[in-house]
């Protein structure tokens, strides 16, 4: 036999049954006496027992009221409980946050997401550090919740917004013959060769395109798959290269590398934060968004 109650009666007895008084469990409940005793008797005809027995002046528990009464604390407890999760979720001590950052974005983004974990502490992050090509494919899969990166990918319904610039310099060993020059023309560079990330990298699509609109040609030495590896390249000799100057804190402040003054420079982009167009964000992943847009840039520290 299927006991369909209300959970509604099944509080309203709980209330009873613990006070064995309904004048009690109407004050409590915020009803009327008469409500009481209407939502008690729909509960007994459900049970098809008597749940309550009046002797003298005083109530008592049938034996089915003593059994309903264990039921229906323990159905209280759970109901509770769950109230307490879904509170939880919506106040952000909790839950999962799924994000994927762009590899020139990893140094001021594991300080950020560093920042967000203190303070949402119960908060369970999955980190994805990629290239762009990757986080186009995430991006068509919906998979993160978010994604940290340059230009949003062409071809990929998305929305997105500006949280901060990324000024893109040009870098070299402190040893170049160009260190001290002041305002170099662009036209000097014409003849250099440059480190750079692979094809279909976001950095250099935007070199390609700054140096095709002031009519300089650009010629690319090695291609390489990550910042680190043209930093690395740069002190070494092997070319100059134009990255993020959020990429640069270290390099800079032991004087391994040394920003160029060129003319026009810095070329300046723009980091978003990106989600697949139509996605409905957890309760996490808003307050994520919005602790990107209001606190990014004091990550910074260049």
């Amino acid at each position: 036999m299927a006991l369909n109650f209300t959970f509604r009666q099944l509080k309203v007895f709980e209330s009873a049954a613990r006070h064995l008084s309904y004048t009690r469990a109407a004050e409590e409940l915020h009803l009327s006496q008469p409500g009481v005793s209407m939502q008690i008797k729909q509960l007994e005809e459900v049970v098809g027992l008597p749940l309550f027995e009046q002797i003298g002046k005083k109530m008592y528990l049938t034996v089915a009221g003593k059994e309903i009464y264990i039921y229906s604390q323990s159905i209280g407890h759970l109901l509770d409980e769950a109230e307490d999760v879904v509170e939880e979720l919506k106040g952000v001590r909790s839950g999962r946050l799924a994000i994927s950052v762009a590899t020139t974005a990893s140094h001021f983004a594991t300080r950020l997401l560093a920042a967000f974990s203190e303070r949402y502490d119960g908060v369970t992050i999955s980190l994805d550090i990629t290239n762009r090509a990757s986080l186009r494919e995430q991006l068509e899969a919906n998979r993160p919740d978010l994604v940290i990166m340059g230009q949003p990918p062409e071809g990929v319904e998305v929305e997105s917004e500006t949280f901060m610039e990324n000024p893109l310099v040009m870098i070299a060993p402190p040893g170049h013959p160009l260190v001290r020059k002041k305002n170099i023309p662009l036209k000097k560079f014409e003849d250099e060769h440059f480190v750079v990330r692979e094809a279909g990298s976001g950095t250099r699509s935007a070199i390609q395109r700054f140096f095709g609109e002031h009519g300089v040609s650009f010629h690319t030495g090695i291609e390489m798959s990550s910042n680190e590896a043209i930093k690395q390249a740069v002190e070494a000799g092997l070319g100059l290269g134009i990255v993020s100057i959020h990429t640069l804190e270290l390099e800079l402040e032991t004087k391994r590398l040394v920003i160029l003054n060129v003319e026009d420079f810095p070329i300046m982009r723009h980091w978003h934060i990106v989600q697949r167009s139509g996605k409905r964000l957890s309760p996490v992943a808003q307050t994520f968004k919005q602790f990107v847009l209001e606190e990014a840039e004091q990550f910074i520290r260049l």
